[in-house]
């Protein structure tokens, strides 16, 4: 089936990444009881170990997703999501039946391995998306992934209250049924003409870098997205404990705030994205969006009061303008048959940020907030967003000003 004659193609990727970002969020808030009543450890090492199972998670990702991606080039997008979607819904039964800590491990790198799907899903969306119209496309990606996050954790609030196991096989059965859904209707969105050999040379994340060396523009393009995620890290991995060590915000307020996030980047990436780019381009929507989280990061430094938050959070929404605008500027780099390889090393070198950001954060929050720091400065952490976001803006127009050029 070709996704030319497929219905719809796209519904079955947004569904992927919706789910898939849902099964995430769903086990998020029992992951901790479940650690401490598999370890026996307290709050304090629970938290220690759940940091380690998302270092885990993210390595694996890095490792793989070149690989994906360069499978995707070689037999097709639809096998390797299939695949993927399978290994989602026994990696989450896995985590559910875990008898000890050493089958979470095991679980949470199985996942990260089948969550290098998002390499074939972004290349199915450039498959399946004129070059003007990607930019939308992978704002649609991006909106799942806000929807996702929005239903997940909401949803797991209440199926933990069956007991901490519950959401993982809830988690489970979404993604198994995505997989049952993808075999009868998904289309196959690369035709074989345009496949190309598989090389294991390239399927690996130095590789894949080395295969971009003679795409200036796109290799500046990557490390440009690359800064920015290190910025954006700055919600996953400090937002609960910044706004509590900053605000005394209670876990209800909290999860407002993720919702109302989540409801605005969605918003934007799925109303907004589109028409703006259809409008101004790429290249100037990349960076209106890169100036909203300078903007947005630099006032959550300096805020004063809980209430500020939101109207901010509102406005925040803007910043899912970037990453989908820089996406589409890095796919009309490279040909139709270098796609999955292109969305493969992205995933990787997002991957590694997903490493480094969550770590240089925390630690940020933890210096200026533990016990031995001179002045309690919960803020520092988006201090540092900020000027991360900053070089980000610097890079991303000399990248700009650079293909306007010609150079």
């Amino acid at each position: 089936m070709n996704a030319q004659h497929g219905r719809n193609p796209m519904i079955f990727v947004l569904l992927t990444v919706l789910i898939d970002t849902m099964g995430f969020g769903i086990i998020t808030p029992v992951l901790p009881k479940l650690i401490m009543q598999i370890g026996g450890v307290d709050v304090a090492g629970a938290a220690s170990l759940a940091g380690g199972l998302l270092v885990v998670f993210a390595a694996l990702q890095f490792l793989f997703a070149p690989l994906m991606g360069n499978l995707s080039d070689r037999f097709g997008r639809r096998p390797v999501l299939l695949i993927s979607l399978f290994a989602f819904g026994v990696n989450y039964l896995l985590m559910g039946f875990a008898p000890t800590l050493a089958w979470l491990f095991v679980g949470r790198a199985l996942t990260g391995v089948a969550g290098a799907v998002y390499a074939p899903a972004n290349a199915f969306v450039a498959d399946v998306s004129p070059p003007d119209k990607r930019a939308h496309s992978f704002s649609l990606i991006g909106a799942s992934f806000g929807l996702g996050f929005i239903l997940g954790p909401a949803l797991g609030g209440l199926l933990g209250e069956a007991g901490p196991r519950a959401p993982f096989f809830v988690a489970s059965g979404l993604a198994l049924l995505n997989f049952i859904y993808g075999v009868f209707v998904l289309p196959e969105s690369l035709p074989h003409e345009r496949r190309r050999r598989f090389s294991i040379a390239r399927a690996n994340p130095i590789g894949t870098l080395k295969a971009f060396r003679g795409h200036k523009a796109l290799l500046g393009l990557a490390l440009t997205a690359f800064v920015w995620q290190l910025a954006f890290h700055v919600y996953p991995a400090t937002w609960s404990f910044f706004v509590i060590a900053k605000f005394n915000l209670s876990p209800g307020e909290i999860g407002a705030t993720l919702a109302l996030s989540g409801l605005s980047m969605a918003l934007v990436q799925s109303l907004l994205t589109g028409r703006i780019v259809a409008r101004i381009g790429e290249a100037r929507a990349a960076p209106i969006g890169v100036i909203a989280g300078v903007l947005v990061f630099a006032a959550y430094a300096v805020i004063t009061r809980s209430w500020m938050l939101y109207p901010l959070l509102a406005i925040g929404g803007l910043q899912g303008l970037a990453m989908p605008s820089m996406n589409a500027m890095m796919s009309r780099q490279l040909g139709p048959e270098r796609q999955g390889e292109l969305q493969g090393g992205m995933a990787s070198l997002l991957g590694l940020g997903s490493i480094v950001g969550p770590l240089a954060m925390t630690q940020t929050l933890a210096h200026f907030t533990g016990p031995s720091a001179r002045h309690q400065f919960p803020r520092a952490v988006f201090v540092l967003a900020a000027a991360l976001a900053t070089v980000t803006l610097i890079v991303l127009l000399l990248q700009v000003r650079r293909a306007g050029s010609g150079r």
